[in-house]
């Protein structure tokens, strides 16, 4: 079953829809009349959800995926060192100068988290949540606003690089290539002889 997870997840919580970014100018068409609820949600979502994908990248990041529950506070697991940068970068996106989108963030997480888990085939394990992901990345970085600089606050300066935007038959092609080189493993695949 394919499904587009943030789709899903921005249906599911009840946002606005999400607009793609220009891969020419980098830039997403919002404006001062824009609600600020739909900057919130343009930025927070695909924020979370990269860096969820980068999470389950580590085999210790699957597993605690794999068992996350509700009461996860998946902002300070996912961001790590860089969760109050990343939290003022999407207030500041969002022009929500005074709020705190913390528990809105670790909702999106959560409600993301569920969404994998149903659909992950039963008793999937870290290789499935890592294949899942990793098929859902390009989807999620045509949403990612580059003004948030992911690439920077994960550590990953190609999750920012404006080839992940592009859509059409050859973006297509190279970026099926680059998946085929780049499956996920598991720690235990590496160390066998």
């Amino acid at each position: 079953m394919s499904i587009n997870l943030l789709e899903t997840v921005q249906q599911n919580l009840g946002y606005p829809a999400l607009q793609k970014i220009d891969p020419n100018t980098q830039q997403v068409v919002v404006d001062d009349k824009t609600p600020a609820e739909d900057k919130f949600s343009q930025a927070a979502i695909p924020a979370v959800l990269t860096a969820l994908y980068r999470y389950v990248q580590a085999d210790e990041g699957a597993t605690a995926f794999l068992r996350g529950n509700n009461s996860t506070n998946w902002v300070s697991e996912i961001f790590d060192d860089n969760k109050k940068e990343v939290v003022q970068t999407i207030s500041a996106y969002a022009k929500q100068s005074n709020a705190d989108p913390v528990e809105k963030i670790n909702a999106i997480a959560t409600e993301t988290a569920k969404v994998v888990k149903e659909n992950l085939p039963e008793g999937a394990g870290v290789k499935e949540v890592k294949v899942f992901f990793s098929n859902q990345k390009n989807n999620i970085l045509l949403y990612l606003p580059a003004a948030l600089n992911m690439g920077d606050l994960l550590h990953d300066a190609a999750l920012d690089d404006n080839t992940n935007k592009m859509e059409g038959p050859i973006s297509s092609l190279m970026q099926s290539i680059g998946n085929a080189f780049s499956k996920p493993v598991t720690e235990e695949e590496v160390k066998k002889p």
